[in-house]
């Protein structure tokens, strides 16, 4: 069953979520996330995060630069989303799939 969420109660909600996603840090009304990994490992994760990504109708910020990969989820004008912290734990799900194989 899912619970609704509005109001401050929603805000609570999301920033517990965000607690548990280890390596994320909040900038303004966006998560941020870098990972060391590899050109192979980027590749596959970006295939991955597209898949999450398109189902969730969100389009999450990856670059790379020399060795490590950034992912940005959110909109710098509007409140995180359960859909964009949902996207975030799915990209931390990736990640260990592309680092573990």
């Amino acid at each position: 069953m899912r619970a609704l969420f509005n109001g401050r109660a929603k805000q609570d909600y999301l920033s517990d979520a965000l607690t548990l996603l280890s390596g994320w840090t909040r900038e303004g009304e966006q998560i941020r996330r870098t990972l060391r990994i590899d050109d192979s490992q980027h590749a596959a994760l970006t295939e991955r995060v597209k898949v999450v990504a398109d189902a969730l109708h969100l389009r999450p910020e990856i670059s790379r630069q020399a060795d490590q990969t950034q992912i940005r989820v959110g909109h710098g004008n509007s409140p995180l989303t359960e859909g964009e912290v949902l996207l975030a734990a799915r990209i931390e799900d990736a990640y260990r799939a592309v680092t573990t194989s």
